[in-house]
Order: C-alpha cells, then sequence, then structure tokens
C-alpha cells in the first residue's frame, strides 16, 4: 500500500501528459477516430482539463448522442446558419445467431434480427438561458423462438423530453479560461455516468435506460472539476403501452470529478441510492445506499494506463441487512506503433449472498448499469461474480478497429444466484443453489470483435463469442433439463446508418 501511495504521490507531482486514450469499445472506428483527434488536440492546446479513461468499454455515451451534430456544423451548406439547432437521425440493424443460448429455457438455435431507430432534436443559444431536447426510440425484435420482452420492443416512444437552464458563466471560469455553466435539467432523460456500471442507457441493448425527475450539474467536461447529481424514478418499459415512470422507485446519487491532476489521474468520488417502498405489501421494500470512488489515469513516462474502482453497499432489503462490495481493476499497456495496440488485464470481483438463511443479504446492487462490459453474449451482469479477464485492442487502418480477449467466471458465493442462467425471459429457481454443491466455475469465454467504415455515414460491426460452461452451469441445467450442454457460441453482424458526418 505504502508503493503504491509513492507512486501515485510521483504521479501527481510529475504531472506529465500522456497521448489520449480509445475510446469506449462501443463506438464505431470511425467515431473513435474522430474523437480521439479532438480530444489530441484539445490536450495540445491545453484547453481543457478532461482526459478520457483507456479502459476497456468504460466510457460514457456523450451528451448530446453521439450520432447528433450541430446543424450549422455539418456538411450542408444549407444548415449554416441554424448554430442553435442540435439533430440526428440513427438506424441499426443487428442479426444474431444464438446457438445453445444459457439464459433461455430451452436448448435450441435461434436466428433474431433487432431493429432499433432513433432521432434526436435540440435547441441551445436562441433562447438561452432556456434549453430543450426531445429524443425518439422505435426498438423492434423479430424471427425469435421467444416471446417478446422489454430488453428488445419498445416501439414509438420519446425516451428524452427534457427543459433545462443553462447559465454559461453562473460558477466563473477555471485556470484555462473555461466556463464553469450550471445546468438545472427536469423532465424524461437518459444518460449514463462514471463507468457505465451502475448507470447505463445500454447501447448494446436495442432498448434504451430512461428516467423522469430532476438533473442539477456545476461545471462541465472541460472543467478542473464537475459535480453531477439527480432525483429520478425509473421509466417502466411498456411493449404495448406508452411508457410511464415507476411511482414507488426513487433513485438517486451524485457524481464528482477532480481533473486537476489528469494528466496523470482522474478521481471519481460518488454515490447512488435507490429507494423502494412495498406498494402494501405488493413488492419488496429497500432502500439501498452506495458510495464509491474511482481512480483512472496513466503512469508517467510509460505506456501503462489504470483503472481502479471500489463500491461498497449498506442500507435495508426486503427485511434483510444489505451489506455488499465491489472492487474493479484494469491495467493496460499501450504499444508505440501505428496501428495504436492496447492489451489489458481486468479483475472484478462483485459480492454475493453468502447465507439465504441469515438477515444479511450480500448480493451486490448493480442498479442501472450495463451488462456487457462482463460478458459479450450479455450472459453475465454486476452481481455475484469474480471475473478476471485479458483484452487485445488496435486499429490496422483509420476505418477498421478490432479487439477481443479471453475471460474467466466464477461465482463469488456459491450458495447464490448466477442471474441470468435460464431466466431470460422466462424466470426459473434454477439459477441457484442455495446448498452451494453445484460448484463455483460458471465458464470462459473468447470472444472478437471487427468495426469496420463502411462509408462516411454507415458502420459496419461484426462479432463472434464462444462460451465455454463450467461446471455450475453444467449442474444446473442438469437439475433444470435432465442434460447438460458444453457450451454456446454467438455471433452477430449489425449494420448502422446515421444523417451526418
Amino acid at each position: 500500500m505504502k508503493s503504491l501511495w509513492l507512486l501515485l504521490h510521483t504521479a501527481i507531482l510529475s504531472a506529465i501528459s500522456i497521448n489520449p486514450i480509445q475510446v469506449s469499445a462501443d463506438q464505431p472506428a470511425t467515431q473513435s477516430a474522430v474523437h480521439a483527434a479532438t480530444a489530441e488536440s484539445e490536450i495540445t492546446r491545453k484547453t481543457t482539463y478532461f482526459q478520457r479513461a483507456r479502459s476497456y468499454s468504460t466510457h460514457p455515451e456523450s451528451d448530446p448522442p453521439r450520432y447528433v451534430r450541430n446543424l450549422a456544423k455539418t456538411e450542408y451548406e444549407a444548415f449554416r446558419n441554424l448554430d442553435w439547432l442540435d439533430a440526428g437521425i440513427d438506424h441499426r440493424t443487428r442479426y444474431e445467431l444464438r446457438n445453445d443460448d444459457i439464459r433461455r429455457n430451452q436448448v435450441l438455435t435461434d436466428h433474431q434480427f433487432l431493429l432499433r431507430t432513433r432521432a434526436y432534436i435540440g435547441i441551445r443559444n436562441i433562447l438561452d438561458p432556456f434549453r430543450m431536447a426531445v429524443e425518439f426510440q422505435d426498438s423492434r425484435g423479430y424471427n425469435s423462438h421467444f416471446p417478446k420482452d422489454n430488453r428488445d420492443w419498445n416501439p414509438f416512444e420519446l425516451i428524452q423530453t427534457y427543459g433545462e437552464l443553462y447559465f454559461k458563466d453562473a460558477l466563473g471560469k477555471d485556470d484555462l479560461g473555461n466556463s464553469r455553466p450550471l445546468r438545472i435539467r427536469g423532465g424524461r432523460m437518459s444518460w449514463e455516468a462514471v463507468d457505465r456500471r451502475l448507470l447505463g442507457n445500454n447501447q448494446w441493448r436495442n432498448t434504451t435506460n430512461n428516467f423522469e425527475g430532476f438533473r442539477v450539474t456545476f461545471g462541465q467536461e472541460s472543467n478542473d472539476w464537475e459535480l453531477d447529481a439527480w432525483g429520478m424514478q425509473p421509466v417502466i418499459r411498456n411493449i404495448n403501452e406508452f411508457d410511464g415512470r415507476s411511482k414507488d422507485q426513487w433513485f438517486y446519487g451524485a457524481v464528482g470529478h477532480w481533473r486537476k491532476w489528469s494528466d496523470v489521474m482522474t478521481i471519481q468520488p460518488y454515490f447512488m441510492g435507490l429507494k423502494q417502498d412495498d406498494r402494501h405489501g405488493r413488492q419488496a421494500e429497500r432502500d439501498i445506499y452506495s458510495p464509491a470512488i474511482r481512480v483512472y489515469g496513466v503512469v508517467p513516462n510509460t505506456g501503462v494506463d489504470f483503472d481502479f474502482g471500489a463500491i461498497y453497499q449498506f442500507g435495508q432489503d426486503n427485511g434483510r441487512k444489505k451489506s455488499a462490495w465491489s472492487y474493479l481493476l484494469e491495467v493496460g499497456y499501450s504499444i508505440k506503433h501505428d496501428w495504436k495496440p492496447r492489451l489489458s488485464a481486468f479483475y472484478g470481483f462483485v459480492s454475493g449472498d453468502r447465507n439465504p438463511n441469515d438477515n444479511t443479504d450480500n448480493r451486490f446492487e448493480r442498479f442501472f448499469g450495463f451488462a456487457r462490459p462482463w460478458s459479450p453474449d450479455d450472459y453475465l451482469i454486476m452481481e455475484n461474480v469474480k471475473a478476471p479477464k485479458l483484452v487485445f485492442e488496435f486499429s490496422p487502418h483509420k476505418d477498421v478497429s478490432i479487439d477481443g480477449g479471453y475471460s474467466w467466471f466464477w461465482l463469488a458465493s456459491t450458495t447464490d444466484r448466477f442471474n441470468n442462467l435460464m431466466n431470460v425471459s422466462t424466470p426459473t429457481v434454477f439459477n441457484r443453489d442455495s446448498t452451494g454443491q453445484s460448484g463455483d466455475f460458471i465458464g470462459q469465454s473468447i470472444n472478437a470483435r471487427i468495426n469496420y467504415k463502411l462509408a462516411p455515414l454507415i458502420d459496419v460491426t461484426i462479432g463472434y463469442s464462444r462460451f465455454m460452461n463450467g461446471g455450475f452451469v453444467k449442474n444446473r441445467q442438469l437439475a433444470a433439463f435432465g442434460e447438460a450442454d458444453g457450451g454456446s457460441n454467438f455471433f452477430y453482424t449489425e449494420i448502422s446508418v446515421r444523417a451526418f458526418k
């Protein structure tokens, strides 16, 4: 611990700039190149404190979303005077082949097509301090053997409709001359925070997490410090009706960003909480508090980067005391080469319930985080898991990016559940062995993915994952079906088309 502190102390004093990092692994290669170039230019000019985390697939979606452009900055001459209007249209079609999907209660091969269309309109500047935005999304899935669920289906929905008061210089300016604005938003919103593990809008999934309530932001991304706070009620995704908020649940929190030393490290202390009433005995009463901290950055004069997070949870969950925790560590190394290769090692521990018969619940609550960083086939979520992973990333051409990795998964507690096992979309009791006799090894996974910019407005992604079932999965399949499978295959290809470069 002492040596770690000395390393961090030396890094802070050195404050030596390292080249900007790669973008979120969920973004197409072309978008990555644009954002990386922008970040590089900004850092060179010393106009921003912001440094992007190099860790794999952890960067939050931009605000507004990355398919949105200010019309005055697009390629169309007719829009040159519309600097007060943001707009975007985006469509994604994905074909998925899933063979022996362990999330399902049937062992078969499924060929599904997922369609998602989004459109965004935002007004700024012209009515300041008042601003507003509206975002529409239509999500559908076809050709599956399984019933519709709100992971894939949510037709004709408004996922964002908010008004905002924006005060550009309300908090003065930072040492680089950047304004410290104050933003107050109210309405329906969708956004991501920290590393997306506890609050994400799920860019991979066909439908989107969103909320209704209020959000206040002090400062902005380019400042040396920023504070984002909210109080929200989750929006329930209804397949056949217009979505409405959950009136018996509140999700609240605050995220701080300290970027004064961002050439070496960015510090993000944060707190999130969930309160749910019992609806007169019809559901569990829950009151969960989650303080946490994340630190990411680079080691000066090396190609080494790091990302560390620690989260604790306490409160009460359905009459039981909540005591859960998680810690996450990723270390990467970027090689100086035109292909920009990066190798990384990740380890995540997320607690599970140790004893189903005592008065303490140790199962970690992931709130509204997304699952894909844990496994590319969407099998794992941030609950009851120990997960080491090795990842490689490189870009052999400006329009191409490639990544892949190898992962292993164990239960953190043998007596708690593996949430998604045979549990989507029909709930099951076979995903848990409260005796602990089914073992702890969930399995291992190998995966690879290619992103390619086919045309200026079209991106193509092709991916494959092979999951090899471990002892726990096989034993629970035997208990449920009377037979067990060795593993599953997941292949997908998707095409994304947007309106503006």
